[in-house]
């Protein structure tokens, strides 16, 4: 394939947040790159788009970024400097609960402790020791050092390890006496889309209550595509380019490039490499597995949503399910096969800490649910009749909405498997050996050709750290280089 800039040293095929981070990693070390994408719009799971009214600016996947505000990648590659803002919500996020005061994540970890009575002991000596060495520990796991001892807080690394393996039901009623830190941090677990009596659910759960106070759960100002734009304009700046609206199904076509990424799923690669992939290869991928799909819904409101308490309508973004069995229940009923008449609902609030997303006087809402894999359910009544649960007249705030179907979230993105949005099951067995059973697993069986996707280490969520770490083996193993690369600053070529 040859574009405007001649044949590249490396191509990236697919502009999502890993596919993005690993260009400008490779672009860094002075090479020509070109970054192919399928779609007409870059920004894989960061894209945004006029879904509903004039004015109204919705996220089709990702909006909520504690990762992308903790992730090495980012905080090298320095968002502010590329005038891309976070705007961060008074509260990170909120847990409505019937008949008593909301559950509710503040900056602070003392004063989320405080509202938790007999319990804020509790909750101090879990998070605490975890917020104290919080970079250090995000780094190692997001690194692709991972498999190797830390070298930095290695004791708070290793109690984090073992705390988090129960499920966060073991952990949290081991932990706790009370609903209100229980359901907390179970619905922070619950982004990891398994059931919630899982071994690791409990890390997750950890991880994202302690970014709640490390770094917060910003949104982009104006959409999360800004994110996406900002790096391909800096990717352009430093003489990379992107192509959209092509898509790739044979490797073949990139002859004469020495290194070829993949943002996409396993499947993906081994349908591109044709016979080149070994049969034993093969076999690991059929084996890899998805979990549930989603069900989306974006809102155009005429006012902010009427939760009850108050303290909600501060919160960036709200987890409405109830307890902690009620969400155990919601959430095992998708990876039976089963809808749940009472689903999790992971919602966001952007304009609450992002006014520039909606006319003034607007708001917008994002929302999805667990649904079984490839399902195409309707749970749009589900969904709003648990929000009007905690939040009486939402309806009635409603100008317009938009769904998304699981097959239709696939369509979208073809790494979003079944409407699976994790590229891959992050069960304990799937995020060691992500996606075979290998220790270098951005390598593939094709020389020169590597998994730079959400599919390799560290798994999903924005903080292409997955992309950087497979573009750096790329660095070392084709080109030679294995000092890391500094990201270029803004202007500099």
């Amino acid at each position: 394939m040859i574009g405007v800039n001649g044949t590249p040293d490396a191509v990236v095929v697919g502009a999502g947040p890993n596919g993005l981070a690993a260009a400008l990693r490779l672009s860094a070390a002075g090479l020509r790159v070109r970054v192919v994408e399928r779609n007409g719009q870059i920004g894989g799971g960061l894209r945004s788009q006029a879904l509903t009214r004039p004015g109204f600016v919705h996220d089709v996947c990702a909006t909520a970024h504690p990762m992308a505000a903790a992730s090495p990648f980012f905080r090298e590659w320095d968002l502010a400097a590329r005038g891309i803002r976070l705007r961060h919500p008074e509260f990170p996020y909120a847990h409505p609960l019937e008949g008593r005061p909301a559950a509710v994540a503040r900056p602070s970890l003392d004063e989320t402790a405080a509202a938790f009575g007999a319990d804020a002991g509790a909750y101090r000596r879990l998070l605490g020791p975890l917020l104290e060495h919080g970079e250090d520990v995000v780094d190692f796991f997001l690194g692709s050092s991972f498999r190797r001892p830390p070298t930095r807080s290695p004791l708070a690394v290793a109690r984090f390890g073992v705390l988090g393996l129960p499920s966060i039901r073991r952990l949290t009623r081991s932990w706790f006496d009370d609903e209100a830190p229980r359901a907390l941090l179970a619905g922070a677990a619950a982004h990891g889309m398994m059931p919630l009596t899982r071994a690791v659910t409990g890390g997750l759960g950890l991880l994202q209550g302690m970014l709640a106070h490390h770094v917060g759960w910003p949104v982009v100002e104006g959409g999360s595509q800004r994110l996406a734009d900002g790096m391909a304009a800096a990717l352009a700046e430093q003489g990379g380019e992107v192509v959209t609206g092509h898509e790739v199904t044979d490797l073949r076509e990139f002859a004469g490039v020495r290194a070829v990424l993949l943002d996409t799923t396993p499947q993906a690669f081994v349908e591109m490499a044709g016979d080149r992939v070994h049969e034993g290869y093969r076999r690991w991928v059929s084996r890899y597995r998805y979990g549930p799909g989603v069900f989306k819904v974006d809102w155009a409101l005429s006012d902010p949503v009427p939760w009850v308490d108050p303290e909600v309508r501060r919160a960036g973004t709200v987890h409405v399910g109830g307890t902690l069995e009620e969400m155990v229940a919601a959430e095992s009923a998708p990876a039976a096969g089963r809808v749940a008449e009472r689903p999790f609902v992971l919602a966001v609030q952007p304009t609450v800490a992002d006014p520039t997303r909606a006319p003034s006087g607007g708001h917008v809402l994002w929302a999805y649910v667990h649904v079984p894999h490839g399902s195409d359910v309707d749970m749009t009544g589900r969904i709003e009749a648990q929000i009007e649960r905690f939040a009486p007249g939402f309806r009635d705030t409603v100008l317009d909405r938009h769904t998304f179907t699981a097959p239709q979230m696939a369509e979208g993105n073809p790494n979003e498997v079944g409407g699976e949005i994790s590229n891959g099951r992050p069960s304990l067995w799937q995020m060691i050996a992500r996606p075979v059973p290998r220790w270098n697993t951005y390598r593939t069986p094709v020389p020169g050709v590597f998994l730079a996707s959400a599919a390799t280490p560290p798994g999903p969520a924005v903080h292409g750290m997955a992309g950087d770490n497979a573009a750096r083996v790329a660095l070392r193993e084709v080109f030679g280089i294995r000092e890391k690369p500094r990201l270029l600053p803004p202007s500099r070529r």
